[in-house]
């Protein structure tokens, strides 16, 4: 048996991200909170390929920042900047390593031992998931009667990990708006400071509104901030003349991809500025 919020979870997923040609483990949830109450949390993968899959998982620190053109990337440390915890020592999967045959599934059970007295917060790491099986087909000319060839898949799929203790909070400060026209596209971009002890979950949406008050832009995109981004969000720029615009930008505690008690509250914060666009 599944519990039903994992079979809700595997549903979103499998509706909003198709799995892969020749490599159809699903894995759900996308992101994994641990209560320090419970100390545990599950997983759920789905083997929707034609063969069997051989599945290894294993943990790592990491999060999510921005380069300097704004595009995110993950960020593995050396060395834990100063007040970071990583929680990736302290995360257990049971079983770590199994075959799931095809159309079948397996439930994974992750079991977390922080140590004693650890402080009030919400500690980080990455779950990496290596699917190996399944097989693409080449296409070739020769007569292919009696030999099938195809490139073998592994897949590695990262999945955030956060485990709360105590009383956790966050936020998010949101500043230094701006936009610019880059070849084709209008790119707009904002940032974003983390506030409170845990990382902040929501969606960012913007506009650029034209003088006459239209909206000739717009975007929403789902973030995660553990410390500082400055996330890009780009829109074609076909449509917008050269002109004067307003952009605005709002960062609300909402996810359609996450259920809501995966969400810690904040309060959504707004601004706007004046561009130019030539």
């Amino acid at each position: 048996m599944i519990s039903a919020r994992l079979a809700l979870a595997l549903s979103m997923l499998a509706v909003a991200v198709p799995p892969l040609a020749g490599q159809g483990v699903l894995i759900a949830p996308t992101t994994v909170i641990v209560d320090a109450r419970a100390r545990t949390a599950s997983l759920l993968l789905l083997n929707q390929g034609d063969d069997p899959a051989e599945v290894e998982i294993s943990a790592f620190f990491a999060y999510t920042v921005t380069d300097s053109s704004g595009r995110l990337q993950l960020h593995t440390p050396d060395s834990l900047p100063p007040g970071l915890t990583s929680a990736a020592d302290w995360i257990r999967a049971y079983p770590r390593r199994m075959t799931i045959a095809p159309g079948a599934q397996q439930t994974v059970r992750l079991l977390v031992s922080p140590p004693p007295d650890l402080p009030d917060g919400e500690y980080w790491a990455r779950l990496a998931v290596l699917a190996r099986g399944g097989r693409i087909p080449l296409d070739a000319t020769a007569d292919t009667t009696s030999v099938n060839v195809g490139l073998s898949l592994e897949i590695r799929t990262l999945l955030p990990v956060l485990y709360r203790k105590g009383t956790v909070q966050t936020g998010v400060a949101l500043t230094d708006l701006r936009a610019s026209r880059i070849a084709d596209s209008v790119v707009m971009r904002g940032r974003l400071e983390r506030q409170g002890n845990a990382a902040m979950i929501g969606t960012v949406r913007g506009e650029l509104v034209d003088s006459a008050g239209k909206i000739r832009a717009a975007f929403e995109q789902p973030v995660s901030t553990y410390l500082v981004l400055d996330p890009r969000f780009s829109v074609p720029s076909d449509s917008i003349p050269s002109g004067r615009y307003t952009l605005r930008m709002e960062v609300s505690p909402e996810r359609q991809d996450l259920p809501p008690d995966a969400l810690l509250p904040f309060r959504a914060v707004r601004d706007s500025v004046a561009v130019h666009l030539p």
